[in-house]
C-alpha cells in the first residue's frame, strides 16, 4: 500500500472513480438490453423509445471518458441499425 500522502489520495480517487465507471458501464448494458428485447418483441415505439435513451447513456459515457468515442459511435450504429429494421419489416 502507498504511504506518501499524494499516493493516498490518488489510490482514493481511483477507487471512486472505478466504482463511478463500473455503475456507468453496468447502466449501458442495461439499456441495451431493455432495447434489444423491445425489438426481439417487434414493439416499435418501445424500441425507439429504447434507442433515445440507449443513446443518451452512450453520449454520456463517452464525453465523460467511460468508454471511446468510437465505442459509443459503434454501439449507437448497431443499435440504431437494429431499430431501423424494425421499420422495414413493418
Amino acid at each position: 500500500m502507498a504511504t506518501h500522502a499524494s499516493a493516498l489520495k490518488r489510490a482514493r480517487q481511483s477507487e471512486r472513480r472505478r466504482l463511478r465507471n463500473t455503475a456507468i458501464k453496468s447502466s449501458l448494458k442495461t439499456f441495451s438490453k431493455k432495447l434489444l428485447k423491445a425489438v426481439e418483441g417487434e414493439n416499435e415505439d418501445e424500441a425507439q423509445k429504447a434507442l433515445t435513451r440507449a443513446i443518451s447513456a452512450i453520449q454520456r459515457a463517452s464525453s465523460k471518458k467511460v468508454i471511446h468515442k468510437k465505442t459509443a459511435a459503434r454501439k449507437i450504429s448497431r443499435l440504431t441499425k437494429k431499430v431501423n429494421a424494425l421499420r422495414v419489416q413493418a
